[in-house]
């Protein structure tokens, strides 16, 4: 079954605070889109990728290819409005069948050890979503009033969420709703059965400042 990853970098950089977009900026010398890219090409090199891109950044991020001398085989995509459209737009670049990872451009610390085990769930079962447990204690704040919530119930998503490829894009190929604010929630909402996997505290999805200080040191 051939593999594929569609790594989806559609971020403008404001909760970073930055001029230039979260996924351009540099962690160890070269830019964080371009670990996350390395990150899938390193697992496994058949597998295809497809960058998912504002239409104004694909000339930026081929420049950035030349400069740090990016020589991984990938597909570049213009995106959409939304995650959802961006994610489409990716799906709809691969012509073949297969299973596919949703990516988020900025997780560059994904393991191989998680793209194994989820690749392998998702080959078996057609999805494979992973998750981390919540350690915090936690709330319900809603009209001045409060109740905890049992953490051992709420779990924290990550990406690559992996699926069937030809039933994700089928899938996808529907209305925009404001509450698809992953590719589990859309796969979810038709139907289709979530399978999980366990995911990882170190692949952190880097959108402020305070992650770009924790990346650093997990590089290091």
């Amino acid at each position: 079954m051939k593999r594929f990853a569609v790594i989806v970098a559609g971020g403008k950089g404001l909760r970073m605070g930055k001029d230039i977009p979260k996924q351009f900026l540099l962690l160890k010398g070269k830019p964080i889109l371009m670990h996350s890219l390395e990150a899938f090409h390193n697992f496994d090199p058949s597998i295809q990728c497809i960058v998912v891109l504002p239409e104004f950044q694909i000339s930026y991020w081929e420049t950035l290819c030349k400069q740090y001398n990016c020589n991984i085989p990938h597909k570049i995509v213009a995106g959409g409005a939304e995650r959802f459209y961006s994610v489409f737009n990716g799906l709809s670049a691969i012509t073949d069948s297969g299973t596919v990872a949703i990516h988020d451009g900025v997780r560059p610390f994904v393991s191989k050890e998680m793209l194994k085990e989820g690749f392998e769930m998702a080959e078996k079962n057609e999805s494979a979503i992973p998750f981390i447990d919540s350690i915090d204690s936690l709330r319900v704040i809603e009209n001045n009033e409060t109740h905890a919530v049992d953490r051992s119930k709420i779990k924290r998503i990550q990406t690559p969420q992996i699926f069937n490829l030809e039933k994700l894009r089928t899938i996808m190929n529907c209305e925009y709703q404001p509450k698809f604010t992953d590719e589990a929630t859309v796969w979810e909402l038709a139907g289709g059965k979530l399978y999980f996997y366990k995911g990882d505290t170190r692949n952190i999805k880097i959108t402020t400042p305070e992650d770009l200080l924790i990346a650093e040191v997990l590089m290091r």
